[in-house]
């Protein structure tokens, strides 16, 4: 039995709590500035805290505490907030999409009051408390060796592809993992959009999620994802007429692009993905007005004007 900290009690971070007690006789001390999902976790069997401060007094040393918070400013003040009160051995986990140079420069401080720092990449989204979730992780040795069987409990079970986690690297691997991974799921749902997209335009009277349930049986394209738009044709309509043609964008596909361009690697599909996500936003629309005053200009060709124009 093994015993962790938990902080970010979300829809991942809930459910992780959630699968770790479900799942095995470890300990969870958990911890939201949201009372409820305090107490939702100490209904699942884990032991609540009142705050940071609380939660560490209540682990045993060495100290095990896993960040499942929003990336950015969030992650980073409680990294710092952890780090004025954690001490030499114990070990920071950040389990959220933070950016692999944010980590790096985290452990480089931490490192100098002997706290390990452990970076670790989740995919699995709001499924992974009935099918786990795969974890690609960075850090040091010894503490991932720590955190480890808490990682057996998360992940899923063992296949022939092996388990449902990995130690990547030295910190920073992880999530840099984590992050093309990201890029390449931009690139995959892209795809299934345009090709359903195409069936909307199609003279066809075409049953979207009768193709995309098909599409799961032997075919090439299958995968999650396409599993996942069939659910969403059957519960959404095979027009989605009640959702906005609007992609919002949370980081790792625009650093996958960054990196990319840093080191000369072409990935023409994952940025093409990336900016359709900006055109969906509208931020194409300039764009487009400038396409359109071209084709006026050279060709007489007719514009649609705004309205009141």
């Amino acid at each position: 039995m093994a015993q962790i900290g938990f902080i970010g009690l979300g829809r991942m971070g809930g459910n992780m709590v959630a699968r770790i007690k479900r799942d095995s006789d470890h300990d969870v001390v958990a911890f939201d500035f949201d009372r409820a999902a305090v107490a939702k976790a100490v209904k699942a069997g884990a032991v609540g805290a009142t705050s940071l401060a609380d939660l560490v007094k209540k682990l045993e040393p060495p100290r095990t505490v896993w960040i499942m918070v929003p990336a950015g400013d969030p992650t980073q003040q409680t990294v710092d907030k952890l780090a004025e009160i954690m001490v030499k051995d114990d070990t920071i986990v950040d389990g959220g999409n933070s950016k692999w140079t944010d980590d790096k420069q985290r452990a480089g401080i931490l490192r100098k009051q002997g706290i390990n720092y452990v970076d670790v990449g989740t995919s699995g989204g709001i499924w992974g408390l009935e099918v786990g979730y795969c974890m690609m992780v960075g850090g040091p040795n010894r503490a991932v060796k720590r955190l480890a069987p808490f990682l057996d409990v998360l992940a899923p079970a063992t296949t022939d592809f092996g388990p449902g986690w990995g130690h990547m690297g030295p910190v920073g691997a992880g999530h840099y993992v984590k992050m093309v991974h990201n890029g390449i799921e931009y690139g995959m749902m892209q795809a299934y959009a345009e090709g359903f997209g195409l069936f909307d335009a199609s003279e066809y009277e075409l049953d979207n999620a009768k193709i995309a349930n098909l599409w799961m049986n032997g075919s090439v394209v299958r995968s999650w994802l396409c599993e996942l738009a069939a659910r969403a044709f059957e519960q959404e309509g095979n027009e989605l007429a009640g959702l906005q043609p609007f992609v919002a964008e949370s980081g790792e596909g625009r650093w996958t692009v960054d990196e990319a361009v840093e080191k000369k690697v072409p990935l023409p599909v994952i940025a093409a993905s990336l900016f359709s996500r900006y055109s969906s936003q509208a931020r194409g629309d300039f764009q487009a007005k400038v396409n359109a005053a071209l084709r006026a200009q050279f060709g007489g060709h007719p514009v649609n004007r705004a309205a009141g124009d």
